[in-house]
């Protein structure tokens, strides 16, 4: 054997010394320290990391036997929690059939299924499914449709048609492509060199506004520099990208009401395409099966992935019209091809998954379970607001926001580097909760299953928290939230 594929070892120099009694537990976060790269981290912190090795229902097991209720379903994939029966079988079931084989001149019986049920759900006129392997494939399959649209669309008299337009604070995705859509710099600044030119406007993060308007005033006045900047460029923008609803990444920032409606409309004005990133939201998490169909605009692709699977397997689709797939037909040539495409496209098991989640959607009256949910969690995070640490709470379906700062009167934020967002995620887990944090904004996912009951104990974890890093008093509040 080659000296360079030998495997390593406990001996190995690179590794930090281990104990002679050390146990299981020990010996995987040591590898974990030593090998593992995780995303979005700062490595000088990666102690923090579970050690996940089991799941339960709504609930997360570590190596050492904790259990946590799972406040994020696995960044809103695990919609119905784990171990769900239906999805095991489904699984199980393909691997007797096939696992996988390409689309790439080929289809399965699977993916043709999976694409039929969802057209079935979708908004109306979305008729095309393409399917990707990830959140950033969707977007970026999306996005390279879009443009080619315009470049093969009425004899290419839209050639010009070459950039798009996203919001501040965006975020879709981690490819070059959807990278370059984002507007969180953090995320972006490494990378700027690479990076192509986009169009961008105020998102409304209507807390801290750029402007000082208030959220009342928001489509009415904030909009109008986003419709500047589009009728500025009216000729050169290919197509408008937005998260309908909710910005998650960017601090669970929620959008005034009627401003969907209003960039749909500036969109059709300039006769840009609108390209909805629904990677996190669609599949109930926003109440309805997808935010648009809440909010009532149909986009001319549609972009979803979290949650597709029940969180058993990476697939992620692009839905769009019969109106861009014609401009791709190249009359028994190739020449107008979409060049686009992953390995494991439409993967068989995936697709099982898939149609085993749509199955519980539609038996289990997921959907129609929701409103009771949304408005529990609603009213458990009212506590939130007696805080002098917590300056707003933010809320769309299952999904909630809480923004910390230094004091709520006069929105001052807490240093950076004292990480109080992260910290009081930490803290919860301590309390039996499992939740998350962008900057010093505490994040709320669960599961679209999770009981009533469930929804208390998780913001009680998440107030005991808070309540700890932050010295707040908003455990004095409690019983004002709770039920006579």
């Amino acid at each position: 054997m080659s000296e360079d594929l030998k495997p390593r070892t406990d001996s190995d120099p690179d590794e930090p010394p281990k104990a002679d009694d050390e146990s299981e537990a020990g010996r995987l976060r040591r590898w974990d320290e030593t090998h593992l790269w995780h995303p979005f981290t700062a490595h000088d912190r990666q102690a923090d990391a579970l050690m996940i090795v089991e799941g339960d229902g709504h609930y997360l097991i570590d190596i050492d036997g904790n259990r946590y209720l799972d406040g994020i379903a696995s960044l809103s994939s695990n919609s119905f929690g784990h171990r769900r029966p239906e999805i095991d079988a489904a699984i199980t079931g393909q691997l007797g059939r096939i696992a996988h084989t390409t689309l790439f001149g080929n289809a399965t019986d699977q993916a043709v299924t999976l694409a039929r049920r969802l057209v079935e759900i979708a908004p109306q006129a979305l008729t095309r499914v393409f399917f990707s392997d990830s959140p950033a494939g969707a977007v970026e399959a999306a996005l390279k449709m879009a443009y080619q649209y315009w470049q093969q669309a009425d004899g290419g008299r839209h050639a010009a048609r070459q950039v798009f337009l996203s919001l501040g604070n965006a975020y879709h995705g981690d490819s070059i492509g959807a990278l370059s859509l984002g507007g969180i710099e953090r995320f972006q600044q490494p990378y700027r060199k690479l990076l192509f030119t986009t169009l961008h406007a105020h998102s409304p993060y209507c807390y801290r506004c750029p402007n000082g308007l208030t959220r009342d005033k928001c489509v009415g006045d904030c909009m109008k520099e986003l419709e500047q900047v589009a009728f500025d460029n009216a000729g050169r923008i290919a197509g408008i990208v937005i998260e309908p609803g909710l910005q998650i990444p960017g601090g669970m920032i929620t959008q005034p009401e009627g401003y969907l409606a209003k960039i749909h409309d500036i969109a059709d004005k300039v006769g840009a395409l609108l390209i909805h990133d629904e990677s996190m939201l669609g599949l109930g998490r926003s109440g309805t099966m997808f935010a648009s169909e809440r909010l009532g605009v149909t986009p001319d692709f549609l972009c979803i992935a979290n949650g597709l699977t029940g969180g058993y397997l990476p697939m992620a689709v692009t839905l769009t019209s019969e109106k861009i797939f014609q401009a791709f037909d190249g009359g028994g040539t190739a020449t107008r091809a979409f060049y686009h495409g992953d390995p494991y496209a439409g993967n068989s098991l995936a697709a099982a998954a898939a149609l085993a989640t749509l199955d519980i959607f539609e038996q289990d009256g997921i959907l129609g379970a929701l409103p009771d949910k949304i408005t529990r969690l609603e009213r458990e995070l009212t506590r939130l607001g007696q805080s002098s640490c917590v300056g707003e709470v933010r809320q769309f379906g299952l999904a909630a926001g809480i923004e910390l700062v230094a004091d709520a009167a006069s929105k001052k934020p807490y240093p950076r580097e004292e990480l109080r967002g992260a910290r009081s995620a930490l803290a919860a887990r301590s309390h039996g909760a499992f939740v998350g944090a962008i900057g010093d904004v505490v994040i709320l996912m669960p599961p679209l299953t999770i009981e009533e009951e469930e929804i208390k104990l998780l913001v009680d974890a998440v107030v005991a928290g808070i309540s700890e890093v932050c010295g707040s008093k908003i455990t004095e509040a409690k019983e004002e939230a709770e039920e006579p």
